[in-house]
């Protein structure tokens, strides 16, 4: 097997009336083994190495990972008088980090001129239909005060135990700002973004893949198409199992939204990128448009890579191409944007890039200085960190990239 065949039977280009006829589709763009190749192992664009200075726990009770802003329709942020609203993942902080992940709940956070400050679990007890909240994307209208939320609902409530099902889920709620810190209330309207009949993604509910290695239908991210005002959502994804079956098999799933502010359900669409044979996960995408061109960036894992044709590290990934539906080409070439230091290779994941261009993520396994946290669980324990990441900001070049200190 190689990563230039077995690809999607798909019709060529989309027509400029695609979405208006269900019978039409296009080639997704591929990302190959023979992009991956052309990464510098020798000059990887890495931010500094972190260290304990670096670590901040605004709840010593808490881990948290996987952070995004509370956005505007445009994308931009939403500024309040007393700063930013984030979103990130929360959990107990337990023994074993990996069991963050089968309790997970979505956190608000409030960043201002006095730091970052925990203003409490996003939604109410209960309302997930979901056992564990995972990624997704939030939007602000300031004109009303509404705010929408994409998410991903893993499991199902009420489970006897937790499993790799995914489900993408919005809902509605109130942005409340009358108090000392600011909350979401009275939500409202959960719906399924979209149905999912195994035509172009994996379905969850009957293949959930492995630990380490799981299918996915995840990380909701909202966009708004310039182009013709559209709004759609983007999410991780692995490829349908009637399709060329590989273990790597992620891919970027495309959905539209049937309404103008994305309430109702989505129309699921074809994939716009694919990893066929070389990844198993192209995680938390996101998308932005500048100076006319369409940026889309996620996260991957370097232990998810076919290591038979390819390799690469731990980092952040993008693609760039002339409309939401590409063509997209790498960055740089390999698609290679960001990498953790080789010498602290988990230090940080789940990339964001702003349309400011400030790259947020969350740190993660600080100061392993070569242990390894598979063999020595007192080291995976000390040495996680659990909390926001110091950022860092991009260059951007057309399809080159660069990381400004």
């Amino acid at each position: 097997m190689t990563t230039d065949q077995d690809e999607f039977s798909l019709p060529s280009t989309p027509s400029p009336n695609l979405l208006s006829d269900r019978n039409q589709a296009w080639r997704p763009s591929f990302w190959r083994a023979s992009h991956l190749a052309q990464i510098d192992f020798a000059n990887l664009p890495c931010p500094r190495v972190f260290g304990q200075d670096d670590v901040h726990h605004l709840n010593p009770a808490l881990t948290l990972w996987d952070i995004w802003p509370v956005q505007l329709d445009n994308g931009d942020l939403v500024a309040l008088d007393g700063g930013s609203l984030w979103v990130m993942l929360s959990a107990p902080r337990l023994p074993d980090p990996d069991e963050r992940h089968n309790m997970a709940r979505m956190r608000l956070l409030l960043k201002s001129e006095a730091g970052w400050q925990d203003c409490g679990n996003l939604l109410p007890d209960g309302y997930s239909p979901g056992s564990r909240e995972w990624s997704g994307s939030t939007r602000l209208n300031p004109a009303t005060g509404e705010v929408t939320l994409w998410f991903t609902a893993a499991g199902r409530r009420g489970e006897a135990k937790p499993d790799f099902e995914q489900r993408l889920f919005h809902a509605v709620g109130t942005l409340d700002v009358t108090g000392a810190l600011p909350c979401v209330t009275q939500w409202r309207n959960l719906t399924p973004t979209v149905a999912n009949p195994s035509q172009y993604y994996a379905d969850l509910s009957i293949t959930q893949g492995v630990p380490g290695q799981i299918k996915g239908f995840r990380d909701p991210y909202w966009f708004r198409d310039p182009l013709d005002g559209a709004g759609y959502v983007m999410f991780t994804a692995s490829r349908a199992s009637h399709l060329p079956a590989s273990p790597y098999d992620g891919v970027i799933g495309l959905a539209k939204a049937t309404d103008v502010d994305g309430h109702q359900m989505f129309e699921l669409l074809p994939p716009i990128l694919d990893a066929f044979g070389l990844a198993s996960e192209m995680e938390r995408p996101h998308m932005f448009v500048r100076d006319g061109l369409y940026y889309v960036f996620w996260s991957t894992q370097s232990h998810i890579f076919d290591a038979r044709f390819a390799k690469g590290p731990t980092g952040l990934f993008g693609m760039v191409g002339p409309s939401l539906f590409g063509p997209f080409e790498p960055l740089n070439g390999s698609g290679l944007v960001l990498a953790n230091p080789p010498e602290e290779p988990r230090q940080a994941y789940a990339w964001q890039v702003l349309p400011s261009l400030e790259v947020v993520s969350f740190l993660d396994f600080w100061g392993l200085k070569g242990g390894d946290i598979h063999q020595d669980s007192a080291l995976k324990q000390a040495q996680f960190a659990g909390s926001i990441a110091p950022s860092g900001h991009l260059r951007l070049d057309g399809a080159r990239t660069s990381l400004i200190d």
